[in-house]
């Protein structure tokens, strides 16, 4: 197939909000597949190339100065061939082995498709074609069963190896994938509450309320002395966290697969920052060898030849017991407010993001966001200021979308007295109605631009609710946003009423 057949399709994909035809383009694109292509595309289409870290920034590509093809020429396989180069250059040399490589990829492009690969290999193609859609697709494109589908790729872990499956193999081949141990699963997702309160009102009964840590999902399997250890993602990282390794083999059961979260403690027995953990599932330089990590475990999918994925948590969590020990996740299980709430405070007070309430009578609904895990952890908001607003893609195209956000620097710290310092960009939480807003509004006060900004005078105020903050070198406060959302512009605030850069800072733990 022509990647601009796939290009095609996933324009078209962002230019509705029709479920069915998003599931419909998807479907006539997959079919057009040849057998070697399926894996390869739908990498593309959730912006995860099959081949993993590809060593290429926002930086590389956007310095590529080249002039693209003026007619589609390129394959699909053309496209995975050359990421497959990408990600295989290392050591000496490599950064101009790359820079090549990546020029003679654009030259080969047309504007339209380089447009689309270049947000493929950033991991921000935001078409819409959400893992929900595309597995819908891949089930209308292979006429297999929805369910079936959904539940191979949920225990295989494997987006591109299920849709391959489906649109090759036959019905007994993709009902028969189940759990394995060894092989990642897709982990359960939590929704959102607003308090214990209302996560067990939302239950309707007992539930298990367990600390939610400010650390890393893992999920381990182990057989015998074989263990491996992935990320929330599925990237196997049991190399580089050989004391987890250890912490599981050292425990009773010889075959299981445990869900949990790992972080990093300071001298004190307190949790150490999120990016300190994060650390350890990249480089493995000094500093990040320092950050011993320890494992929590919640949940157990697989026990000593017993798969337990569709037996409710209460059975689990008993099992969990035997199997983990004290490295089981802090929790209660109760139906009274009072006891949820001072558990929740509880964990709070112990430096952690909040807690986890669920329902006990649920199995493990891999790769789901139902309503039987909520998550309940406060919110924070700031008032922040519009420093630039980047132009939209896909059904945002036109449109000024990604807004740069800075704190107010009284003192001038870390620039001019009375300045503003950038601190994070969000695209989220904007409205269709919001969106045209900025597209009209920030035009009129804008004082210069960039490739991908218009850059405007910094007096308009916007409401930003955060999960946190984190340490970073990217920003000259030192300090970047957490799941930064908008709630709302601020008319009614100056720029100089915007919380400070120092306000943001005192969020970090020392």
């Amino acid at each position: 197939m022509l990647l601009h057949e796939l290009v095609t399709a996933t324009d078209a994909v962002a230019s509705t909000s029709s479920r069915l035809a998003k599931v419909a383009a998807l479907s006539e694109a997959l079919q057009s597949l040849d057998p070697d292509e399926i894996e390869p595309a739908i990498g593309f289409l959730v912006a995860a190339p099959r081949q993993g870290r590809l060593g290429v920034g926002w930086r590389s590509l956007s310095q590529l100065r080249v002039d693209h093809a003026a007619a589609p020429t390129l394959t699909v396989g053309d496209v995975d061939a050359a990421l497959d180069r990408l990600a295989a250059a290392d050591g000496r040399g490599s950064v101009a082995a790359r820079t090549t490589e990546l020029e003679a990829l654009a030259g080969a492009a047309t504007a339209q498709e380089w447009d689309f690969l270049a947000r493929v290999m950033r991991g921000e193609l935001r078409t819409g074609a959400l893992e929900g859609v595309l597995l819908d697709a891949i089930a209308k494109a292979s006429e297999r069963d929805a369910a079936t589908v959904r539940r191979a790729a949920m225990l295989s872990g494997d987006l591109g190896a299920t849709a391959r499956l489906a649109l090759t193999g036959t019905a007994d081949e993709l009902a028969e994938v189940g759990l394995r141990v060894g092989r990642g699963v897709l982990p359960m997702l939590a929704a959102t509450a607003g308090s214990t309160t209302e996560a067990l009102a939302t239950l309707g009964g007992a539930a298990s309320v367990e600390y939610k840590l400010d650390g890393a999902r893992i999920q381990v399997h182990r057989d015998g002395d074989d263990v491996r250890i992935f990320t929330r993602s599925l990237a196997d990282i049991t190399h580089r966290v050989p004391e987890l390794v250890e912490a599981v083999r050292a425990l009773p059961a010889e075959r299981m697969i445990l869900d949990g979260e790992t972080l990093s403690l300071d001298e004190d027995g307190g949790p150490r920052p999120f990016q300190d953990t994060m650390s350890r599932f990249g480089s493995m330089g000094d500093d990040a060898a320092a950050a011993v990590l320890r494992p929590w475990f919640f949940d157990i999918l697989h026990l000593d030849g017993r798969d337990l994925i569709d037996e409710p948590l209460a059975t689990r969590l008993e099992l969990l017991d035997r199997a983990v020990g004290d490295a089981r996740m802090p929790g209660v299980v109760t139906d009274d407010t009072a006891t949820a709430e001072e558990f929740s405070r509880q964990a709070l007070a112990a430096g952690h993001e909040g807690v986890m309430v669920k329902a006990l009578d649920a199995p493990y609904a891999a790769g789901r966001r139902g309503k039987s895990w909520l998550k309940v952890k406060p919110v924070l908001t700031y008032d922040l200021v519009v420093l630039a607003v980047e132009w939209g893609s896909g059904r945002r195209t036109g449109q000024l979308s990604n807004l740069h956000l800075g704190a107010l620097d009284p003192e001038g710290v870390f620039g001019e007295p009375g300045g503003f310092v950038m601190v994070g960009k969000t695209f989220k939480g904007l409205t269709d109605a919001t969106l045209r807003w900025q597209t009209e509004f920030f035009p009129t006060i804008e004082t210069h631009r960039s490739a991908y900004a218009i850059h405007v005078r910094p007096e308009t105020v916007v409401e930003i609710a955060i999960d946190g903050v984190q340490r970073s070198t990217r920003y000259p406060g030192g300090v970047a946003l957490r799941f930064a959302r908008v709630k709302g512009y601020r008319p009614d605030k100056r720029p100089d009423e915007a919380d400070t850069i120092e306000t943001l800072r005192a969020l970090l733990r020392v």
